[in-house]
């Protein structure tokens, strides 16, 4: 298997790890605590954060470990040498194919039907703005990290931020196109309904644009200690 190869399965195995982890958790909170709401957004985001970590720790050296659209294109647009357009592209195709995989994954796992259409309508504003907010920051996190040479903290970085943000955006934090086609094949605690996907996306790929404007300002790529390539995750 040649390098790009090995790439894109690693973009693939994460993307599908990750869904599998954030539906399979959904699922297993809701059986556990049917009525506690609190409770099952504990357990999904706790289990979340530990699978993100983990699989960016694992996958940062095959991939780089986007596993999010709004990365690899955030990647492009602060790190245009890091890997061919091409290669992003293909990137992005087998983000979303891995976590539609995931989810259909989560749902066997759970004697469900592999697929089920989402019919939990997430898109008013209130929840798009934090899907602005929730990409802005993780695009934040992920590239300051990088420009200041400190990729080794990307990995826990990553996941405390997004089980962070489970709880302070009123979104839970999606903050990743992928995942956001790949929930809407789940029709249980973590799902979002076909038509809230769309405007999910378009707030998350706005919120990356924010996040790439707040890096540049901040960490101007004139003050680049050393020179690599994202090691990332969500």
């Amino acid at each position: 298997m040649n390098e790009r190869s090995r790439k894109l399965l690693g973009e693939f195995v994460g993307s599908a790890g990750l869904a599998a982890a954030v539906i399979g958790s959904g699922i297993m909170a809701a059986t556990l605590s049917p009525s506690d709401v609190g409770l099952q957004l504990l357990q999904n985001s706790y289990a979340t954060a530990l699978a993100l970590a983990v699989l960016i720790a694992v996958l940062g050296p095959v991939s780089g470990a986007h596993f999010n659209p709004a990365v690899s294109l955030a990647e492009r647009v602060l790190d245009p040498g890091a890997r061919p357009m091409r290669e992003t592209g293909l990137y992005i195709a087998v983000q979303i194919a891995g976590c539609s995989a995931g989810a259909i994954l989560a749902n066997l796992m759970f004697d469900l039907a592999p697929v089920a259409l989402s019919t939990t309508d997430r898109a008013d504003a209130a929840r798009l703005l934090a899907e602005v907010i929730a990409t802005a920051g993780l695009v934040g996190v992920i590239f300051m990290l990088v420009r200041a040479g400190r990729t080794a903290l990307v990995a826990p970085a990553v996941g405390a931020y997004i089980g962070a943000a489970y709880y302070f955006t009123s979104s839970t934090s999606f903050a990743n196109p992928a995942i956001t086609v790949g929930r809407m094949l789940s029709d249980t605690f973590a799902g979002i309904a076909p038509g809230s996907v769309l405007p999910f996306v378009a707030a998350q790929l706005l919120g990356a644009a924010l996040g790439v404007v707040a890096v540049r300002l901040l960490a101007p790529a004139s003050a680049l200690p050393t020179s690599g390539k994202v090691t990332q995750g969500t």
